[in-house]
């Protein structure tokens, strides 16, 4: 099978949210039908953040390929367009071979702009990002948006002006392009998908058995170290404000490693952190239609779920 644009080779998705057993089941579906695991996690992709981030031990693999995990460093900042490009060269080498691309993970949009094959946003000029950030400091979001709706008013008017990424990504692109990016963003829907997915959702029947997974495990990563990995990365260098240390358990130890705020009280808001990124990702996931869910009922059962998408 060939996977350029509109030959559309063939792959399985396993996603859902935080702690619903993806791993355990792409990794075991994987092992059955010769397959190879495609990580679609925005974190995982970082070496050295290992436990806050849940990656996958060796024993965890099975044995199976796993690709997409540990490829750049903390210091980086990794976008959805590095993404796609990258794992499409990891698919697509997966597909020559004669082995099923498995992807698993739980960023809705790593893994729709995996599938469709997008490559919307245009390399960055990071003066010009400079010289935008410090000229939306200088002005406010409101300047930035008006000024952003003189050429393209189709993404002023999604944005709010608190947004000054995506502001600043917007003129950005523009100015680099002479295209406006709603516009490259119209242009790569209309494109037919590269690849032609079978999506298979992960989730509970019952909302408090997913937070429980999820404070569970928030607990077992502190038990393991967590804090200590993070010490590690500050005491790489590593700046509290890096995109990599952004992510959910990073920042709130960060805090009280170098704020000296109550670890306790750190634990508990990881915890309602986590809680509130599991609803967003059910939120993106139950938009798309084409998703087959697999719900546990107390606790995941890997081996049906993989039967299940045997059969499906």
């Amino acid at each position: 099978m060939r996977s350029e644009r509109g030959a559309r080779g063939k792959l399985i998705v396993i996603t859902g949210p935080t702690a619903t057993g993806k791993t355990a089941l792409g990794a075991l579906f994987a092992k059955m039908v010769d397959g190879e695991v495609v990580s679609a996690d925005s974190m995982q992709v970082y070496r050295h953040m290992d436990i806050g981030t849940a990656k996958p031990t060796d024993a965890d693999k099975l044995g199976v390929p796993h690709h997409m995990i540990d490829i750049v460093t903390p210091r980086e900042d990794y976008s959805v367009a590095r993404y796609v490009a990258d794992a499409v060269l990891c698919v697509d080498d997966i597909v020559r071979r004669g082995k099923l691309p498995v992807i698993v993970g739980g960023t809705g949009l790593y893994i729709d702009s995996l599938i469709s094959g997008r490559f919307f946003q245009a390399r960055g000029d990071e003066n010009m990002r400079c010289e935008l950030e410090e000229e939306y400091e200088a002005l406010g979001g409101a300047a930035m948006l008006r000024k952003l709706s003189q050429f393209d008013p189709a993404s002023a008017d999604k944005l709010h002006e608190n947004d000054k990424k995506r502001i600043v990504r917007a003129i950005e692109v523009f100015y680099i392009t002479g295209t406006p990016i709603s516009r490259h963003d119209l242009e790569t829907r209309l494109l037919p998908p590269r690849y032609d997915a079978v999506k298979f959702g992960l989730t509970f029947a019952a909302r408090a058995g997913l937070y429980s997974r999820i404070e569970a495990r928030v607990d077992a990563m502190m038990a393991n170290g967590f804090a200590d990995e993070v010490r590690g990365l500050l005491d790489m260098g590593l700046l509290p404000g890096c995109t990599a240390m952004q992510a959910i358990g990073y920042k709130e130890l960060c805090s009280v490693i170098l704020g000296g705020s109550d670890l306790g009280g750190a634990v508990e808001l990881i915890k309602q952190e986590s809680r509130r990124y599991s609803k967003r990702q059910l939120t993106w996931l139950r938009r798309d239609e084409g998703v087959r869910w697999i719900t546990w009922d107390k606790a995941p059962d890997i081996e049906a779920g993989v039967q299940f998408i045997m059969h499906n």
